[in-house]
């Protein structure tokens, strides 16, 4: 199943020859772009351990900002900001190969393309901060029908629910089709590829939208073992690494599909 979206082009076979897969990054601008991307793992990890539960945990001017609005304005925004940070911490290292991918390309295209590596890096951000977004939203809709605990714990009968909806996912050609295109860099690059700083964004924000169709219902699985449950939140960033990462990603899904609809049946029959 092929699906697209809107602004992504196939390339040439002399566009493709254009941009040889085959180029490679100097090694000062390996560790470089590596570094940066550890750094932003790393931070997201620190944040995500030192979460802040109210405004004032926040310290400083955000403190007094938050302080000013009305309190469930100011709690939205920290649990936006939870999702957020927690989406860039889970999904950054699986979008490693990817940026480097597009690194290597875009150098041999035109040089040291720094600006575009970060426009590329960032869209891919973005695509997982809209997600946040929606994932806010549905929690606190979840919160307000009592669905989920103020442990950010779905009951048991949500969580067989999660659980089977999830491994049906798992199972489903869009989920193949979507895994596909994160496996694969250079199949991506080559056929959605797109020049200038404006086509970066617009690149990154591609691959992070096939991204989150690959992965959506994996983090709805945070709402079964408590979204702010760090090990929880471990083990599906390594999870998603190892999907995404490895050739036996497919299998990968394939096994977890059987075991999240396993996991949801034995969950319904211990209410």
């Amino acid at each position: 199943m092929a699906i697209d979206f809107p602004g992504a082009s196939a390339v040439s076979s002399a566009s493709a020859a254009a941009h040889p897969p085959a180029a490679t990054l100097p090694l000062g601008e390996r560790a470089a772009l590596g570094l940066a991307l550890a750094a932003i793992t790393a931070l997201a990890w620190l944040y995500l351990i030192r979460m802040p539960m109210t405004p004032g945990d926040l310290g400083g001017l955000s403190a007094r900002l938050l302080s000013a609005v009305p309190p469930q304005w100011a709690s939205l925004w920290l649990i936006f900001m939870m999702w957020a940070v927690m989406m860039a911490a889970m999904m950054t290292p699986s979008a490693t190969p990817m940026i480097f991918a597009y690194a290597r390309i875009a150098r041999a295209q035109n040089g040291t393309p720094a600006l575009r590596i970060a426009l590329f890096a960032s869209g891919y951000l973005a695509a997982w901060t809209l997600f946040s977004a929606a994932a806010t939203a549905l929690q606190a809709g979840l919160a307000r029908a009592s669905i989920i605990s103020n442990a950010l714990v779905a009951t048991p009968m949500a969580g067989a629910a999660i659980l089977l909806a999830a491994g049906l996912y798992q199972l489903t050609p869009l989920k193949r089709s979507c895994l596909g295109r994160c496996q694969s860099p250079i199949g991506f690059l080559m056929t959605h590829w797109r020049d200038g700083a404006a086509g970066a964004f617009r690149m990154g924000l591609a691959h992070g939208l096939f991204c989150i169709g690959c992965c959506w219902m994996l983090m709805a699985l945070l709402f079964v073992a408590g979204v702010m449950n760090l090990l929880w939140v471990a083990a599906l960033t390594v999870f998603v690494l190892l999907e995404r990462a490895t050739r036996h990603g497919r299998a990968i899904a394939n096994l977890s599909g059987f075991a999240l609809i396993a996991a949801a049946i034995v969950l319904a029959l211990r209410r």
